[in-house]
């Protein structure tokens, strides 16, 4: 069989023969004009990305039908000009076409002269919240530079971490682990928000030896970076701000600090944490951003300070802590988790308080004065209060609610992909199999299902990397 190749303008000229029309007449119904279309279809002209589309539609053909057909034209088979790629990668990206772009990615990448222009328009895609076609050309112009060691390497990848972030947390674990190698690679003052968002990853994984050496270093950084800013006597030019005041990140990690303490039960020395992020007086900032980011410090201290106490048994502060997240929505969560924390811990009842918070506590999206945060922190908080108020239920011989909390717990560590909550939460099933009714186990069988399901397809990942 005869094979006869197809393009642009054979399905032009083919369109224009079948519907019996003229140039002229299709250049009223298209917009492009005459001459123009007279070029294009003798071959005598490229077709620029605003022609192909009003051409599309003049056909009356779905947006993006020749988008295939440009790129064997424009990429493959002739010299690839930035004019016309450009904002034809812009289009494929507003249409959700991602397989184009993979395609112009592909071909373009052997020629390493054009990883600047697609880095630049990745950098447009992220900022225009079209993630997955960044994703694409951050990963081409990784591919194309993984043996230099370039600081926009270090940002692709920077990026394509940020990017592949999601509920998985086995799958998150294995993202921030590759993107470490890179963080020294980066701009010094990109490394602090590098940084900042490894550790709550990290806490959110529960590695909390990680979430102290991370945040060690980038207060470390961060404090050389104020003293020259500040401080010296001949300052450096500086030539890039951070994302944040530069305070920020020095009191963001004496509170991840005081964080780690508190996982480890040493809440002396999570209070020494909190007296150093509500201690402003070095700062020399006096901007309106730094002023909420104080006022923000300053309120976390205040809770945690409560907290840090009563976990200590100091249980005379509970009325003064619950009077402080009553009305605070973003504090409820975390608030009312460390209640019940410190209710099984020192053994004492809380009846009162969780009814009175319980229809607060469905999973949102948690704010601070600067803005949401990271969303598999916020998930683990809501993961970990739900075991909390499934102990304290069952301890207390509510085995109806405590079996209900068990399971929206063991539900959201599956969702996650988190071993080590649905590890806890099946240990405390197996605790009071024996006090749960026919139905609980036949709705925990189920979820151990789910659970076997995800272990399956990482073993079977994982004899398919070898």
């Amino acid at each position: 069989m005869e094979s006869k190749t197809t393009t642009i303008q054979s399905e032009l000229e083919a369109y224009l023969k079948k519907e019996g029309i003229t140039i002229n007449q299709f250049a009223g119904v298209s917009g492009v004009n005459s001459g123009t279309l007279s070029s294009i279809i003798n071959g005598n002209r490229p077709i620029a990305m605003k022609q192909l589309d009003r051409i599309t539609a003049g056909m009356g053909l779905p947006e993006g039908e020749f988008y295939e057909l440009y790129i064997d034209e424009c990429v493959v088979h002739s010299t690839p000009d930035w004019r016309r790629l450009g904002p034809f990668l812009q289009r494929c990206a507003e249409l959700d076409k991602l397989e184009c772009i993979r395609q112009v990615v592909q071909t373009l990448m052997d020629n390493i002269s054009y990883a600047q222009a697609l880095f630049e328009t990745a950098e447009e895609f992220f900022a225009q919240g079209k993630r997955q076609a960044a994703a694409i050309l951050y990963e081409g112009v990784a591919e194309s530079e993984k043996y230099q060691h370039s600081e926009r390497l270090a940002l692709c990848q920077y990026r394509l971490f940020t990017i592949a972030l999601g509920k998985d947390q086995d799958a998150n674990l294995r993202t921030a682990m590759h993107f470490e190698y890179f963080v020294e690679r980066l701009d010094e003052v990109d490394q602090l928000n590098a940084l900042k968002d490894l550790a709550n990853i990290y806490a959110s994984l529960r590695r909390w030896n990680r979430v102290e050496a991370l945040a060690e270093e980038m207060g470390h950084k961060a404090s050389i970076q104020y003293q020259n800013k500040y401080h010296k006597v001949s300052r450096r030019t500086v030539q890039k701000e951070p994302a944040r005041p530069l305070c920020f990140y020095i009191l963001y990690a004496h509170l991840l600090r005081a964080a780690v303490c508190d996982e480890r039960g040493d809440y002396i020395q999570a209070l020494h944490y909190v007296s150093l992020y509500s201690d402003f007086s070095w700062v020399q900032e006096t901007t309106e951003e730094a002023r909420q980011i104080m006022e923000q410090f300053k309120e976390w201290a205040e809770a945690n300070t409560y907290l840090y106490r009563l976990m200590t048994g100091e249980t005379k502060v509970l009325a003064d802590y619950v009077e402080f997240i009553n009305g605070r929505e973003n504090e409820m969560v975390p608030g009312l988790t460390k209640i019940m924390q410190a209710a099984n811990r020192l053994d004492f009842n809380v009846d009162e308080i969780i009814e009175r918070f319980e229809p607060h506590l469905g999973l949102k999206n948690l704010k601070t004065r600067m803005g949401k945060l990271n969303a598999q922190v916020t998930e683990d908080k809501y993961t970990v209060l739900l075991y909390e108020l499934a102990v304290y239920c069952l301890n207390a011989q509510k085995i109806k609610n405590g079996i209900a909390y068990l399971f929206q717990c063991l539900e959201t560590s599956v969702r996650m992909n988190s071993d080590s909550h649905i590890v806890q939460c099946v240990v405390l099933f197996e605790q009071y199999r024996h006090l749960s009714s026919g139905e609980d186990q036949e709705r925990y069988k189920i979820l151990i299902g789910e659970v076997q399901k995800i272990n399956d397809k990482k073993s079977g990942s994982a004899a398919g990397s070898r």
